[in-house]
C-alpha cells in the first residue's frame, strides 16, 4: 500500500479503494465515522460487528492502520483509569482525505445519526463510549 494514501492514485488509488471497500475493513471504517468522538475503543468495534469474530475486527483493524487509513491513538499514561479503555482507533488525516476524494464520507452525518438511534446498548459499552478520550492534533 502507499505510504502517502492521502494522494494514492491510479493503480494504487484503485487497489487501495478495493482494499478498504473490503466488507468487514468498510464497517470498521463506517464504525469510526459514526463514533461520537471518532474514536471507538476495539470493545466498541467489536460490540459494533457482532457477525465477526473479534480476532477478526481486530485482524481489519490492523490492516487498515497499516495501509494508513487508520491510526491507533492512546491516552497518556496520566490519564488512563483503572476499567476503562486506553487505546482508540480513528482515521488518519490521509485516510480522510483519500476517503474524501472517493466520495466515501458524503454519509457521514447519516451514519452518526443511525448510531444515535441504537438503543441496545451493553451498560459495557456506554461506559466505553463514555471513557476519556485522547485529544487529536
Amino acid at each position: 500500500m502507499s505510504t502517502d494514501v492521502g494522494a494514492a492514485d491510479g493503480a494504487a488509488g484503485r487497489e487501495l479503494l478495493h482494499f478498504v471497500t473490503q466488507e468487514t475493513r468498510f464497517a470498521i471504517v463506517a464504525n469510526i465515522l459514526q463514533h461520537p468522538e471518532g474514536l471507538p475503543s476495539m470493545y466498541e468495534l467489536e460490540e459494533l460487528n457482532p457477525s465477526v469474530s473479534d480476532a477478526t475486527v481486530y485482524k481489519h483493524v490492523q490492516k487498515l492502520i497499516d495501509a494508513g487509513i487508520v491510526e491507533a491513538v492512546a491516552l497518556p499514561d496520566d490519564e488512563r483509569r483503572q476499567g476503562y479503555p486506553w487505546k482508540f482507533y480513528g482515521l488518519t488525516d490521509g485516510g480522510r482525505a483519500f476517503l474524501e476524494r472517493h466520495n466515501l464520507l458524503q454519509a457521514e452525518a447519516t451514519l452518526e445519526r443511525i448510531y444515535g438511534t441504537i438503543s441496545d446498548k451493553s451498560e459495557k459499552m456506554v461506559k466505553y463510549e463514555n471513557a476519556p478520550r485522547p485529544g487529536r492534533n
